[in-house]
């Protein structure tokens, strides 16, 4: 057992503390089984669902990305917001400005993976939910919109969304 007065060279200390955090994080990936369908499982808790996907925090410059991307993320489709750049926002969905103002984390979370827990007239896609969907296309079916990482870079991105 190594003493305070360690002889282990200053590269093995330093790798000690990046080890510790790689198997944090694999240890919380595992502590989220998969479901059958593949997908993480989640819990929702006073409508949020408090844990990240993935076990770590998203990227909000990827987030930001997805959002913004009329392929991908489909935000911009019904949604305002800060994104200058884009031209033709649409106002059939609440605006983003300043939702990270307006909800948590895990809220933000439980509207992209699914809105209709919060309203179940809603006309957002469930962006991490793949049963009891009608209108899919045959090539989406079975597949969510997004995964677990870019759930987790879209809500880092939506927490940024200050007034």
């Amino acid at each position: 057992m190594p003493t305070a007065c360690s002889t282990r060279s200053p590269a093995r200390r330093s790798a000690e503390p990046i080890a510790a955090a790689a198997l944090a994080v694999l240890t919380a990936a595992a502590a989220m089984p998969a479901r059958a369908d593949g997908l993480v499982a989640y819990r929702i808790v006073d409508a949020a669902i408090p844990a990240s996907l993935t076990g770590q925090p998203g990227d909000a410059t990827r987030g930001r990305a997805i959002v913004a991307n009329r392929q991908i993320g489909l935000c911009v489709l019904c949604h305002s917001g800060p994104f200058p750049e884009l031209r033709f926002h649409s106002d059939l969905a609440p605006d983003l400005t300043g939702i990270g103002n307006r909800m948590s984390e895990g809220e933000l979370r439980l509207r992209v993976v699914d809105a209709s827990h919060a309203n179940p007239q809603t006309i957002m896609p469930s962006y991490y939910r793949v049963d009891g969907l009608t209108r899919v296309t045959p090539a989406l079916r079975g597949k969510p919109l997004l995964d677990a990482g870019q759930i987790e870079d879209v809500v880092a991105y939506l927490k940024t969304l200050k007034e």
